[in-house]
């Protein structure tokens, strides 16, 4: 079993995310939506948010001056094939308009009303349904995603707290 560990930001500012409309990539072979982020360097894997900040600066251009509040809110963890998936997910604000465009897609303010219409990957969606109804939470949550007997995506959720025990 392998394990894949990637930082992702949300961005916002006035009512609006930063998201990236991507045509493909390595973990998919068809035009989606994403939060600003990516796969963490070997030497970051004990620091997902240093891994964070890189990833924003590479894909938007925004410094870490430019952000306020960014913080832990979701640890995601998914099985795909032989590969265990973990997402640290970062939400942050920013007072800056203009992103830096990258390779990695089509960078667009979004809506948060209209996120949810997007073509996004389920453990995404899941989690920012989850946030809508929890963006006042004074701790991080963690997601797994599993599949029901019909096949359909279903979240279990827990809060990210240090239990005081050995």
């Amino acid at each position: 079993m392998m394990l894949r560990q990637m930082a992702v930001a949300w961005i916002r500012r006035d009512g609006c995310y930063a998201m990236i409309k991507k045509k493909r990539s390595k973990l998919a072979d068809f035009e989606f939506w994403a939060a600003l982020g990516g796969h963490m360097e070997p030497h970051e894997i004990g620091n997902p948010r240093e891994a964070c900040l890189r990833e924003i600066y590479e894909e938007s251009g925004l410094r870490e001056s430019d952000l306020h509040e960014l913080a832990l809110r979701y640890v995601l963890i998914r099985r795909k094939d032989r590969e265990i998936r973990i997402q640290y997910v970062f939400f942050g604000s920013t007072d800056k308009a203009a992103l830096t465009e990258s390779d990695e897609g089509e960078l667009h303010w979004v809506d948060e009303d209209k996120i949810g219409e997007l073509k996004t990957s389920a453990i995404v969606k899941e989690m920012y349904m989850h946030y809508r109804n929890h963006a006042d939470a004074e701790h991080a949550f963690v997601g797994t995603i599993t599949g029901t007997a019909d096949g359909k995506p279903m979240m279990q959720w827990a809060v990210l707290t240090d239990p005081g025990v050995f």
